[in-house]
């Protein structure tokens, strides 16, 4: 088992912090999902901004991210960059985000800087999709007025859309995922993303992709594909918003210590909490 986390790193709180009724104007899937894995995490994170050094694995993905959107905008364009040219925009997008926000490396940035190259070496050789294929969308801001189910806007940015309607998102993973659990687990997210879809172009998506791309010794690309959403997953995405929303006005904070704790940012914060 993990042990607990050893960084003891202080938290600060910065001008992220936002009121209860800003919060409750409009949601993410992000904030929905931190939500249900902690309301004490949630308080912490949103409620009061607190900021801590940013992980290896957040960074590594974060640069990864940007190498991603890099390659999909040229495809939007028409063009098809050389893996030179990749790599230039990996080694960019590491400075920038390290500058941004610093990262508590240890001893180990070289190996990270190799399995994050290494990481989208596998991805370029193996994705399933066509170097010349267009993309419907990258990256873009879309958002879905609930308002006549008396629910919070939802907000989210759609990683990619390929043709034929076909969502997108990128992951990165220690280890290898199990269909099955990534459908269960992520199945907030992949359904927000499903209702953005189909509330911006008013039509249904054709299928949800996740790309995880697998940090182990030989990296590797895995593709879990996922059908459009269903009645019920609307029913229990709209469910969870409700109960965010009634969570966020009784100010219920209440931590759900578990597994999950051994990687929390804010673990010292929360055994110190009243």
């Amino acid at each position: 088992m993990n042990a607990a986390p050893t960084n003891n790193a202080v938290a600060v709180q910065s001008s992220n912090g936002r009121s209860i009724d800003d919060l409750i104007i409009s949601v993410s899937a992000s904030r929905l999902t931190c939500f249900q894995q902690c309301r004490l995490k949630f308080m912490f994170r949103y409620v009061l901004g607190l900021v801590k050094p940013k992980s290896p694995a957040l960074h590594v993905g974060s640069t990864v991210h940007g190498v991603l959107k890099f390659w999909n905008m040229a495809r939007w364009k028409n063009e098809q960059p050389t893996l030179k040219q990749l790599h230039d925009v990996y080694s960019s997008q590491w400075s920038e985000h390290q500058e941004s926000q610093p990262v508590e490396w240890g001893d180990d940035q070289d190996e990270q800087i190799k399995m994050g190259w290494r990481l989208l070496e596998t991805y370029f050789r193996e994705s399933p999709i066509p170097s010349d294929e267009k993309p419907e969308a990258v990256e873009v801001s879309v958002e879905a007025d609930l308002m006549q189910h008396g629910l919070p806007n939802l907000v989210g940015i759609l990683d990619l859309v390929r043709s034929g309607g076909r969502i997108v998102d990128f992951k990165s993973s220690g280890k290898t995922p199990d269909p099955a659990h990534v459908a269960h687990i992520l199945d907030t997210q992949t359904t927000a993303y499903s209702i953005l879809y189909r509330e911006t172009t008013g039509r249904r998506e054709s299928a949800v992709e996740l790309h995880h791309l697998v940090k182990t010794k030989s990296p590797k690309l895995v593709v879990t594909v996922l059908p459009p959403a269903t009645e019920n997953q609307q029913t229990r995405l709209f469910r969870v918003m409700e109960s965010y929303v009634d969570g966020l006005q009784r100010a219920d904070w209440i931590p759900s210590p578990g597994l999950q704790c051994a990687s929390c940012e804010f673990f010292n914060e929360c055994r110190q909490h009243c």
